[in-house]
């Protein structure tokens, strides 16, 4: 990861190994009906945001899961090393906004730590990452994506109500200089707001590392979504096109949530996320662990498995008892996922959480 990490970060993971059980018990592997193989775990770290998103967040705020209620440090390790354990070799940490999290580099450095673990991730909107992203690297954090849906600041405040368009572009900036590539930002197209940009977005890809995800508009509790804003993949492929005539798609990994795309003479690339008009369920590994601990198998399913806290104290055994007690229910519903999410109109007529409850 480069350099040597600071001595209380390796003492913490010492800690770790000492207290965690020598083998942690297979319980079934991430396979459910349809015979997709989940391995890929997305890890809300907290709730809390420095950014009032209009797409993630009701104007009016969420009511937030009490602190004593979110997933300890202890908790987010243990967990995330039965899952690893069972097959998964993708972390990404989420939010809310991930990097507000205290313990977020000791909890890279634990997460980068556990065996069978091959890409550890993040997405963030960018607010505080360029000041962390140095200590984060050197814990372990392989990849992340950063949130920007606009290159004009005063766009930047109306769609996020605060201030920060400049750090989001120092944090970009930051990530190629630390040698991440590609360094994805991710872009969520609404129309009559930001689809006028679309061509400057792919300018990023030009003499830079970025690849660029533009993101269909998704319908969440309290985002006010409407099918109007909705700016389709077709729309905007077509948009790129008439600019950018080299374009030419990439083979993708038949678990990709993107569609890729490559011009030539750029040094990044482009993609673009379609989960409203063309949805990638058949290829689906991925599950959710929310800030609170509940379990989540689609981010579009209300359903979610509510998780039971480990003891604070007692007998190692105890611990271990009820941390695999909760792990048995998540992988129940894993048996239970559907084959696909229902279609954009359905979803938005079905309750489901704030997405800054869910995670990005």
């Amino acid at each position: 990861m480069g350099g040597s990490l600071p001595k209380m970060y390796a003492t913490s993971r010492e800690k770790f190994s000492e207290e965690a059980p020598e083998e942690m018990p297979v319980s079934d592997m991430l396979v459910d009906s349809f015979g997709r193989l989940h391995t890929y775990l997305r890890i809300s770290l907290t709730e809390r945001c420095n950014l009032r998103c209009q797409y993630c967040m009701p104007a009016e705020g969420v009511e937030l899961t009490p602190s004593p209620q979110v997933l300890s440090q202890n908790e987010i390790i243990r967990l995330a090393n039965l899952f690893v354990s069972s097959g998964v070799d993708k972390i990404r940490l989420t939010g809310g906004e991930p990097t507000i999290r205290k313990d977020i580099e000791e909890i890279c450095l634990q997460l980068s730590g556990l065996k069978g673990l091959k890409t550890l991730a993040i997405t963030t909107n960018g607010i505080t990452l360029a000041r962390k992203l140095p200590k984060l690297k050197e814990c372990g954090l392989s990849s992340l994506n950063i949130s920007l849906d606009t290159l004009i600041p005063a766009k930047f405040e109306f769609m996020t109500r605060r201030k920060g368009h400049e750090r989001v572009l120092e944090s970009i900036n930051a990530a190629i200089e630390l040698g991440y590539n590609p360094v994805k930002v991710n872009c969520v197209v609404m129309r009559g707001f930001n689809d006028d940009e679309i061509c400057d977005f792919v300018e990023l890809t030009r003499d830079k590392p970025i690849n660029v995800r533009f993101i269909e508009f998704m319908p969440f509790d309290g985002n006010v979504w409407n099918v109007k804003k909705l700016v389709p993949y077709s729309e905007m492929l077509d948009t790129v096109v008439k600019q950018f005539t080299q374009l030419k798609r990439i083979q993708d990994h038949p678990t990709e949530t993107a569609k890729n795309f490559r011009i030539d003479g750029h040094q990044g690339t482009v993609s673009f996320i379609t989960s409203m008009t063309e949805h990638f369920c058949a290829g689906c590994n991925r599950l959710r662990l929310l800030a609170d601990g509940n379990f989540k198998v689609c981010l579009f399913g209300p359903s979610e498995i509510a998780f039971s806290p480990f003891p604070l104290s007692g007998l190692k055994s105890q611990i271990v008892t009820a941390m695999h007690c909760s792990y048995g229910n998540f992988l129940s519903q894993v048996k239970r996922k559907k084959a696909s999410h229902a279609g954009m109109f359905d979803i938005a007529n079905t309750p489901n959480r704030p997405m800054v409850h869910i995670g990005g």
